[in-house]
């Protein structure tokens, strides 16, 4: 990328008092777009995420801080103390975006409430994530990942598909990272209606909601109507034999989308006189009946090889990808293509694997991610920039 050409969202400072993975995700999505953006942690350890993962050198650099804090500063501070508080209110004098998830009450303690925030930088957009949202009878709870996945239903899915009755959490902080997304693009929203009207807002992100939202999107499903004609959840993700397919030498996924892909692939498993059975003899009953195609698919692919199934249908474009352990996946032949992992030198842990952003931009190229900072890294960096300068401190 050319140093001549903008970044993305340079020129916008971000305080970011978030920590753990939804509100620090958010800010790693708008750092990797160009924005400038001062992390503040608590003494003595900083934001507890850093813990997560073997450090390479250093305490506090774990892995997981490593990728969901690059291209931040850090400053650690005690906002119990006077001097603490002072430089993050000369921060936010400056600033464009403050991000938080403190409790509303706890927040106000601190003297940060968006009232006072406000009153510091009349146009500052104001954004708080929150477990959930403000007047309802959960919005002081406490949340994190497995609490919301609890409370959203989506622990409840695995049973539907196996019949197990035993609830069971994704094993993914995936309710922080879709609300840490739906922070990122509500800032960029908030960014633009300043951009329009010159005003800034308070933004509530409230994690249960955003969550909920996304996993409703399809499984909501026949419970969108009033009364609702039929149950609950999109069949297709909750069908028991909507399942990778055992293989030869392996597992691979195979996607019959259409009822076309579905004519094709009986006739290259070698079983065309399926498509004279009255499940699949017609395209209403290939699309009506896929969990019975599945299971058709299931007793054919063991005897095929994996490599020998991807080509048959790679070729006949139906679509299918061998199943990987994630382990492998930093050998994955199309992300080394892309260059979507880069092999980087940290200054003070070594050599790492960094992941390249998945969204490119025709206007600036590819976008340079710089390291992640260790704790406190620039608090004195900081205090000089903002209390040297700031003559209203």
């Amino acid at each position: 990328m050319s140093t001549s050409t903008p970044r993305l969202l340079e020129g916008i400072r971000i305080i970011d008092l978030t920590s753990v993975v939804f509100g620090p995700y958010c800010t790693q999505t708008l750092a990797d777009l160009g924005a400038e953006v001062i992390k503040i942690e608590a003494p003595p350890l900083g934001d507890i995420f850093r813990l997560a993962g073997t450090p390479a050198q250093t305490p506090l650099m774990g892995a997981c801080h490593m990728t969901l804090n690059r291209g931040k500063r850090s400053a650690l501070l005690d906002l119990k103390e006077e001097n603490d508080q002072a430089l993050l209110r000369a921060m936010l004098q400056t600033a464009d975006v403050f991000i938080h998830n403190v409790r509303e009450e706890a927040i106000g303690r601190l003297g940060f409430s968006y009232a006072e925030v406000k009153a510091l930088n009349p146009d500052i957009i104001y954004v708080h994530c929150m477990g959930f949202g403000a007047g309802g009878p959960y919005s002081d709870l406490q949340a994190y990942d497995d609490v919301i996945q609890a409370a959203s239903g989506v622990t409840t899915l695995e049973t539907r598909v196996d019949g197990d009755p035993r609830p069971r959490y994704v094993p993914s902080t995936i309710a922080d990272k879709i609300a840490g997304l739906h922070a990122a693009y509500a800032t960029l929203a908030a960014i633009v209606h300043r951009l329009r009207t010159g005003a800034g807002q308070k933004v509530e992100v409230p994690m249960f909601e955003a969550f909920t939202g996304f996993l409703l999107e399809e499984h909501l499903y026949n419970g969108t109507f009033i009364p609702p004609t039929g149950a609950i959840c999109y069949p297709r993700q909750v069908d028991p034999n909507r399942q990778p397919y055992k293989t030869a030498d392996g597992y691979i996924s195979i996607v019959p989308y259409s009822e076309q892909n579905v004519v094709t692939l009986f006739e290259l498993l070698g079983v065309p006189e399926l498509l004279q059975d009255p499940r699949f003899d017609n395209p209403i009953a290939r699309l009506s009946n896929q969990s019975q195609v599945c299971m058709e698919v299931a007793k054919l692919t063991p005897s095929h090889s994996t490599a020998e199934l991807l080509t048959l249908l790679n070729a006949a474009r139906i679509p299918a990808m061998a199943v990987r352990d994630i382990a492998d996946i930093l050998d994955d032949p199309h992300l080394v293509a892309v260059d979507f992992f880069e092999q980087r030198e940290h200054p003070t842990e070594g050599k790492y694997h960094a992941m390249r952003p998945p969204v490119r931009f025709s206007a600036v190229g590819d976008i340079e991610v710089r390291h992640a900072p260790m704790v406190g890294e620039h608090t004195e960096e900081l205090r000089r920039e903002f209390m040297g300068a700031n003559e209203k401190i």
